[in-house]
């Protein structure tokens, strides 16, 4: 709740970690939310200054960042809508409310940011600076000099042209791309354009925080070092 500003109840609810904003309307519904002593109804905004109770029971934003660096699997998807069985809010089951930076694709797995932050999802996701993202991609045939030079030149798909990037060959079948953008299933799109079919994909970098050895399906807190280069990259600090 950044400067104090009034936001929703249910969002308040769901940033403290208390529940989903859903399932917030539902309590503030049933009249089991009170604001300065006062029965809450839906949309109620409040302010850091106001006391909140759910049950009676005081609840506070302690205005904590929170950041996550989840290695994700292939199943999970980026999302918080709660009719999705696999979405990734469920998966970490985190003690707070927290939101993915950015998608990586149900398909794929690897590097993902969640933060109890909307202004710094939107800060990494607005900038006007070029947001890096490597991944290491798996092909179904030999990766050719020709195909990594078409992929790093810019190719034509979804109505436009991607930006310039960075390839490598890494192995047989197996190269290294950073790419600056995130179009609906890039990579793969890019490559079926050459017709190489994407066997699997793994984010390894987002900007300067890499996925290093946190194992498939966990995750950990991100380091003050790493918060801070977030934070300063979405013009935060």
């Amino acid at each position: 709740m950044a400067d104090g500003e009034p936001i929703r109840i249910n969002k308040y609810l769901a940033d403290c970690g208390v529940c989903s904003r859903r399932q917030a309307d539902e309590m503030v519904a049933q009249g089991r939310v009170t604001v300065d002593g006062e029965t809450a109804v839906t949309g109620t905004k409040v302010t850091p200054t106001q006391e909140v109770r759910v049950d009676g029971k005081s609840i506070k934003d302690d205005g904590k960042t929170i950041v996550l660096l989840l290695n994700k699997p292939v199943g999970i998807v980026c999302t918080t809508a709660e009719d999705e069985k696999d979405n990734v809010v469920k998966f970490v089951n985190y003690k707070r409310r927290v939101y993915p930076v950015g998608r990586l694709d149900k398909d794929s797995r690897g590097l993902l940011i969640l933060t109890n932050r909307g202004d710094l999802v939107n800060g990494i996701m607005r900038s006007r600076y070029d947001h890096e993202k490597e991944y290491i991609v798996t092909v179904h045939r030999p990766v050719t000099q020709k195909f990594l030079d078409g992929m790093s030149a810019g190719v034509p798909i979804l109505g436009t042209r991607t930006k310039p990037c960075v390839t490598e060959k890494l192995s047989k079948y197996r190269f290294r791309i950073v790419i600056t953008e995130g179009l609906n299933r890039q990579i793969r799109r890019m490559c079926e354009h050459f017709d190489y079919v994407v066997t699997d994909l793994k984010r390894v970098r987002i900007l300067d925080i890499n996925l290093g050895d946190i194992p498939e399906g966990k995750w950990r807190q991100a380091t003050k070092n790493e918060v801070y280069s977030l934070l300063k990259y979405a013009g935060l600090k």
